[in-house]
């Protein structure tokens, strides 16, 4: 499983249930790297997408506490026990933890790689997403040269686990 994220300098990732910047870069290399697979979202980050839909191309599943969740053109799955029966049998390369903070805090441990795109600059936030610079199973393993968009200075880098965890039968 991979996990997908943009962060400010210090992690940051959202501000009421906002991206802090969007920049077209990243959003097509979400839409190259997420198509065709499985993006696992929680419900606040579904209702943050264009018009609260689905998105396109890709299997949509929503960890959501709501019982009587619906969402039409996506799954909801109420548990991470839940999650892990739905995804056993999926190919773990094309299944992407796309936010918010509490789902990339409870999926983080199963994942192999995360794609970040990090911008050189510290934004106003209450969402972050775990320091992987910190965490000594992870480690940086690509960095793109700086990209600029307007006056964000970003790259687009690759964090490895350090070893491979197995998602856990559910």
């Amino acid at each position: 499983m991979k996990a997908i994220v943009l962060a400010d300098k210090n992690w940051a990732i959202g501000n009421q249930n906002h991206l802090l910047i969007s920049i077209p870069a990243d959003m097509k290399r979400f839409q190259q790297q997420t198509e065709g697979g499985i993006v696992v979202l929680g419900h606040h980050t579904q209702e943050s997408l264009p018009g609260g839909e689905p998105l396109r191309g890709r299997t949509n599943i929503v960890l959501s506490g709501m019982p009587d969740l619906v969402i039409p053109g996506a799954e909801v799955v109420h548990s991470r026990d839940e999650l892990f029966r739905r995804l056993r049998g999926e190919d773990s390369d094309k299944i992407y933890v796309a936010g918010g903070g509490k789902i990339y805090e409870l999926l983080l441990p199963y994942c192999d790689t995360v794609y970040v795109t990090r911008v050189d600059f510290a934004y106003t936030a209450d969402v972050w997403f775990p320091n992987l610079d910190y965490m000594p199973e992870w480690e940086l393993a690509e960095e793109s040269e700086e990209q600029t968009y307007f006056d964000a200075i970003y790259t687009f880098c690759t964090y490895r686990k350090k070893y491979h965890t197995e998602l856990p039968e559910g």
